[in-house]
């Protein structure tokens, strides 16, 4: 699926269940909170914290796709093309970084 398809099936669930987008500053608190929730996973399956019982149902793959609503709601109410901006990205990083990591030492 595209990021434009994306945009627009999570525009078309707004307006069916969602009734509208909530403002963007409660938008960027969910996204806050979806990223936290998100890093506790992570901090648990791959760094020192062990698992409380009431993280071990949690599923990874859907914390990240918790993220990318949330992200895609705040790109939909501001505007954003995400397939155009993701791809304006992409080409800046490789312009600006195509040899600042194969010399890097410290990934070698």
């Amino acid at each position: 699926m595209s990021l434009k398809n994306t945009q627009a099936q999570v525009d078309q669930w707004i307006k069916q269940y969602g009734v509208r987008y909530f403002n963007e500053l409660t938008n960027m608190a969910l996204l806050t909170e979806e990223v936290g929730e998100l890093a506790r996973i992570i901090a648990r399956k791959y760094g020192e914290q062990s698992f409380k019982e009431s993280d071990k149902n949690v599923n990874l793959a859907d914390e990240m796709a918790d993220v990318l609503f949330v992200l895609v709601c705040l790109a939909n109410q501001t505007g954003v093309d995400l397939e155009n901006a993701f791809q304006r990205n992409m080409d800046k990083k490789t312009s600006r970084d195509s040899e600042r990591h194969l010399n890097n030492e410290k990934l070698q």
